[in-house]
């Protein structure tokens, strides 16, 4: 098995009991169950389980490229986009409920450090479209990613499910309020 596999199988069976089982269930016992990659193959890559954890969130933390010349309002839709991916496709909601309530203290700190990386590349789009004239100068880019990851949140948890047209919806709203 190539090395390539083997780190994405062990990343793939971490972000699998991250989502599926929540942050306690994500040891190198239950990665290497759940990957069929051996408990010492794991422990030659990784110093223990928050260094697993970490290369794995990181996996799925960085947004995906945006091309230079994208129009203003596909910025926006790719920057929805991006700023829910590390729960969608990351830890999940379970993995975001242990995180708000602190269930596993190493797997919050590592998640949080790893949310400040992806916080400041999407800040840095949004700080370059501010440059360019793209949206509104006086645009807090924190305050924008906020929003959107809370309004994320929101529409899970009154209805239990993300609405296939929520990223359509929230472009609409947050739009106007943010072209020049």
């Amino acid at each position: 098995m190539a090395v390539r596999d083997v780190d994405d199988g062990i990343a793939d069976a971490t972000l699998a009991l991250l989502r599926t089982k929540g942050p306690r269930s994500a040891t190198v016992q239950a990665v290497a169950a759940q990957s069929g990659i051996a408990k010492t193959t794991i422990y030659r890559r990784f110093r223990d389980r928050r260094d697993m954890l970490s290369a794995a969130l990181s996996r799925v933390a960085h947004p995906d490229p945006l091309e230079p010349d994208t129009a203003a309002p596909d910025r926006l839709r790719w920057l929805i986009a991006q700023a829910v991916k590390t729960i969608e496709v990351g830890i999940g909601y379970g993995g975001f409920a242990a995180m708000l309530t602190d269930e596993d203290p190493d797997f919050t700190a590592v998640f949080r450090e790893i949310l400040a990386g992806q916080r400041a590349e999407l800040e840095a789009v949004i700080d370059g479209d501010k440059a360019d004239g793209s949206i509104r100068a006086d645009v807090d880019g924190s305050a924008l990613i906020d929003a959107v990851v809370g309004t994320h949140i929101a529409e899970r948890a009154r209805v239990g499910e993300v609405a296939a047209d929520w990223e359509n919806r929230l472009f609409d709203l947050f739009w106007p309020t943010v072209r020049p």
